[in-house]
């Protein structure tokens, strides 16, 4: 096997840069000269890992802030309509981020001279600089194909921005460049649509972890009562009224509670919380998921596919972005449920969780699918066909 360089490009967050781990180490494993590039706050943990973090692109907030400037000549959200802030992902994913990431890589890219570079799916920057210096490319998707409005929106931002740039894009979807794409979402639960396009290459999703510990209650546990999971992710701010109204309907039902809070949320301003609710800042979601019965979440990719691998029921409460599409994942597949926006208070919550536990069905549906996942390329099966796809001639 030839070894190449190959460079990792992601946006600076758990649930875009996490899901490249475990290519990324099998790529190292395999010999390959790995370099990772995303947000700096993620350094430490690329170096723990052994990898050789460059720092791109700037924060999401830093993002949002600029993108208020840009449009309504502003440094705060304070007046602006909802129709007002929902025109600011677009010009954030589709303008500022691709454009501050594309500045940063270019000189990136002409010191390390990647074989080959490995684009996360939201990471535009990332593709239009590799484009641009005729590197060979592959796209990393992070879950389910959500052709909807706002990426359309997102994705003419980049049409435009690669326009100004000078750089001719392949006609269709800019999600990859015209390049091919590693999907790690379980293929039968895929857009159809997206899983017949050309050169889509399977790979089985591996959870990341920094400390693969669970809490030693968890462990203690002699799991006579049910172990629920309840998390809002990483960066899904201003939920403490989700998470407490969930709370509430959880702890009615004999089960146990492990809640994660994440790092944006302040736990005491969930205030007191019954015997049977465990609140933690932090958990290894890998390590915990297989002592689950069941996941309550945000519908995040990452939960929302982590759920899928570990064969565990899930309840979602679908707000934005991708989790809709998520949540419609996790109804064809008959392995949970989600309630709607507005929807989420203690009695439904209750109700659905009982349901979904109680109903061995559901875990039925969820084995199944893990079973599919674990069917799946591996990324050392990936990892061995790099030099390959490095070979190839950029879009």
């Amino acid at each position: 096997m030839i070894d190449v360089r190959v460079l990792f490009a992601s946006l600076g967050t758990h649930g875009h840069t996490y899901p490249l781990l475990p290519l990324a180490a099998a790529a190292r494993d395999a010999g390959h000269e790995v370099t990772f590039a995303t947000g700096e706050g993620f350094a430490e943990v690329l170096r723990a890992q052994g990898f050789d973090p460059i720092a791109t692109g700037i924060p999401v907030f830093d993002g949002f802030l600029a993108a208020l400037r840009i449009r309504f000549d502003t440094d705060s959200p304070d007046g602006l309509t909802p129709d007002q802030l929902s025109e600011l992902p677009q010009i954030v994913f589709g303008q500022v981020m691709p454009q501050r990431i594309f500045d940063r890589l270019q000189p990136v890219l002409d010191r390390v001279r990647p074989d080959l570079v490995v684009q996360e799916i939201s990471n535009y920057g990332a593709g239009l600089a590799a484009t641009k210096a005729g590197i060979p490319t592959i796209c990393h998707g992070v879950g389910r194909d959500t052709p909807d409005e706002l990426t359309r929106s997102i994705e003419d931002e980049v049409g435009r921005l690669a326009t100004q740039l000078g750089i001719d894009l392949p006609p269709g979807r800019i999600d990859a460049f015209g390049n091919p794409f590693l999907d790690i979402f379980p293929p039968s639960l895929q857009e159809p649509a997206f899983r017949s396009r050309p050169e889509r290459y399977e790979l089985r999703p591996v959870p990341f972890t920094e400390r693969p510990k669970v809490p030693d209650w968890v462990l203690a546990r002699t799991r006579s009562r049910p172990l629920v999971y309840l998390t809002l992710g990483t960066s899904s701010g201003g939920t403490v009224e989700v998470l407490r109204a969930a709370i509430d309907g959880l702890a009615t039902l004999d089960v146990d509670v492990l809640v994660a809070g994440g790092p944006s949320l302040d736990l005491a301003q969930l205030g007191e919380v019954p015997t049977s609710v465990r609140l933690e800042s932090w958990v290894s979601q890998a390590a915990l998921l297989p002592h689950v019965d069941l996941v309550v979440h945000h519908g995040g990719s990452g939960t929302t596919i982590g759920a899928f691998g570990a064969g565990v029921p899930q309840l979602s409460f679908p707000w934005a972005g991708d989790s809709f599409a998520n949540a419609q994942a996790v109804a064809q597949a008959e392995a949970g449920d989600h309630l709607p926006p507005g929807g989420v208070n203690a009695e439904a919550v209750a109700d659905a969780a009982k349901r979904l536990i109680a109903d061995e069905s559901y875990r039925t549906a969820a084995k199944a699918v893990a079973a599919e996942i674990a069917a799946m390329p591996t990324p050392d099966e990936v990892a061995r066909r790099l030099p390959e796809f490095a070979g190839r001639r950029a879009a």
